[in-house]
């Protein structure tokens, strides 16, 4: 019994949303199309394409957590506690703190590190690194 009655409110809830409907239908009048346009009408030029913009170079200071040489990535955590990725290639610089030039190979995990980087499509690349070893090193 109350299949049916759940039934018969749903047909009458649609019955009712369908005479709505109708009813809404006819009040609608047509909008007047726009003129169409003469032939001294100006063309406007299509705007001019920016020029690409150049990555913004950005800093960031902490901790190496992770650095894979054969994948050129690391995972520098800050003091804050955020892991910032920074990829790398053959042509970022590495200086050890103590003016002595380095290798990417040669900093190591917990070495403190200021890594220059630019941001390129979701990507972060490293343009420079100083670091200094970390204890024991």
């Amino acid at each position: 019994m109350k299949g049916l009655v759940s039934i018969t409110g749903v047909v009458f809830v649609l019955m009712l949303l369908a005479l709505f409907a109708c009813s809404t239908q006819d009040d609608m009048k047509a909008k007047p199309a726009a003129p169409a346009p003469t032939a001294k009408a100006e063309v406007k030029a299509p705007p001019a394409e920016k020029a690409p913009e150049k990555a913004k170079t950005t800093k960031v200071a902490g901790d190496v957590g992770l650095i894979d040489v054969e994948k050129n990535y690391m995972i520098i955590v800050t003091k804050d506690g955020k892991l910032v990725t920074v990829d790398f290639d053959p042509k970022t610089k590495a200086t050890q703190i103590e003016p002595t030039p380095a290798k990417i190979a040669d900093v190591g995990l917990g070495s403190t590190a200021t890594v220059t980087y630019t941001s390129d499509n979701g990507k972060n690349i490293a343009t420079g690194i100083e670091f200094r070893p970390a204890k024991g090193e």
